[in-house]
């Protein structure tokens, strides 16, 4: 056979061949389905069952307080003047003055020698005229004796010079103790006319009770 004729054939088959494979239609490609999600659901777990609320009618009836707070009474202590001691104050330096508002209560037991030591010191039953007196302020009611409703009375001794001032005081004895500052505060401001021995002014040493009454309060 000639080579030519050969060759031509060869070349031929070949392109029938590939027109006819191109000539047919690929597959077309599978569908891939996507993975199914699965859903889980979970059981709740049971409700409690809701309760109505009670409501309790109130009771209209008033109540009575059984208990009664304690209550305490304000009332002074009452110590009497025998359980106090008040050592004396020395005596001030030479040429020093006490002020005139100072108020001095010598403790002193009854009976004692007040007044000792000092000249011309008459008692008021051995005087020819005794002393009369001018200015006689009455004390000062303490608050808390009033407010208790206490009444008492103090015995004060004191000494009266020859101008008709008191230049000492002392506490007999008294029912409180409370009344005693008031009392010495008012007889130091009392004024006299001076008693008289022998036609001449002299010291005298008196003794005076004092009254603390409500009445006389208000």
């Amino acid at each position: 056979m000639n080579k030519d004729l050969i060759i031509g054939v060869v070349v031929s088959v070949a392109l029938h061949s590939t027109v006819l494979f191109l000539g047919q239609k690929a597959p077309p490609p599978k569908k891939i389905a996507p993975p199914k999600e699965e859903v889980v659901q979970f059981e709740m777990p049971p409700l409690d069952e809701e309760k109505p609320d009670k409501v309790e009618d109130l009771n209209e009836e008033p109540v009575e307080n059984q208990l009664v707070p304690p209550s305490l009474i304000d009332l002074p202590t009452v110590v009497p003047v025998e359980a106090f001691t008040q050592p004396l104050a020395p005596p001030p330096p030479p040429g020093m003055t006490a002020s005139s508002g100072a108020i001095t209560i010598p403790v002193m037991k009854p009976g004692a020698n007040f007044g000792k030591g000092i000249a011309n010191l008459f008692d008021i039953n051995n005087l020819d005229q005794r002393p009369v007196a001018r200015v006689q302020p009455q004390p000062a009611y303490p608050y808390e004796m009033s407010r208790a409703g206490i009444s008492g009375d103090v015995v004060v001794e004191f000494i009266i010079n020859e101008n008709g001032d008191v230049i000492d005081t002392r506490i007999v004895r008294s029912s409180h103790r409370e009344f005693e500052v008031p009392a010495v505060q008012a007889v130091q401001k009392w004024k006299f006319k001076a008693g008289r021995k022998g036609g001449k002014a002299v010291k005298v040493r008196v003794s005076q009770l004092i009254e603390f009454n409500l009445e006389d309060s208000k």
